[in-house]
């Protein structure tokens, strides 16, 4: 199971887009069952009430207070056990690579990584700021940093970027913050460079998600029965 955030106050956008993503998945997993769902969504995490235990894989960029603390108490809430969590996908390494690889093939002289940053807790902006120093050592870009919507440095104030600059939005999904907050905030900072699509909307994530998969099964397989 694909599991988001999601946004409570319009949850079928965000649900209709992890769903997508859920079956993208499932092409690379034949035989196995892929669904999806959001904390904000409700009902969907009871919909999984009495099923087989299987693999739960949390689209979140960062392992916070939601990974730790939300999600597996929404899972006891809605009577759903045995369910193994993975990794979430930010912290996944082959995820991070493709984050490197896509700021070092772009050949840009400058890249601002662009992440959701929290005020409560700092694991989102550390796991950002581990990919920009990764970005400056190998893509031989003479500036690289990091830029947030919820703590500082704030986006809206990261400036003095050339036209040549990239930003590449370390976000898992499409939603409110990619499609508003972060480009108003770039706009409001004078960003004139080129600003990539979300990193969770890459054409190799799918296939990433579904290698992670594989490797959490085949361990877990000794105590208890994925879903297949």
């Amino acid at each position: 199971m694909i599991l988001a955030h999601g946004q409570p106050s319009d949850p079928l956008p965000a649900a209709a887009e992890v769903g997508a993503l859920a079956a993208r998945v499932a092409a690379h997993l034949p035989g196995w069952r892929v669904s999806a769902a959001t904390l904000a969504e409700p009902g969907a995490l009871e919909r999984l009430t009495g099923e087989v235990p299987g693999l739960v894989f949390p689209l979140f960029m960062a392992a916070g207070w939601f990974t730790k603390v939300a999600v597996p108490a929404r899972l006891e809430a809605a009577g759903v056990s045995g369910w193994q969590q993975m990794a979430p996908m930010g912290t996944m390494p082959d995820v991070q690579d493709l984050a490197v690889r896509i700021a070092a093939e772009s050949g840009a002289t400058e890249v601002l990584v662009a992440a959701h940053g929290s005020g409560r807790s700092p694991a989102p902006a550390e796991v950002a700021r581990q990919v920009a120093a990764r970005i400056a050592g190998i893509s031989g870009a003479r500036r690289v940093e990091c830029g947030f919507i919820e703590e500082a440095p704030f986006l809206r104030d990261v400036t003095g970027w050339s036209a040549e600059a990239i930003c590449l939005p370390f976000f898992a999904m499409a939603g409110g913050h990619v499609v508003h907050d972060l480009p108003g905030a770039l706009a409001q900072a004078g960003f004139p460079g080129q600003i990539l699509p979300a990193l969770g909307l890459h054409a190799e994530i799918p296939a990433l998600i579904a290698r992670a998969a594989i490797e959490a099964a085949e361990p877990a397989t000794s105590g208890q029965t994925i879903m297949r």
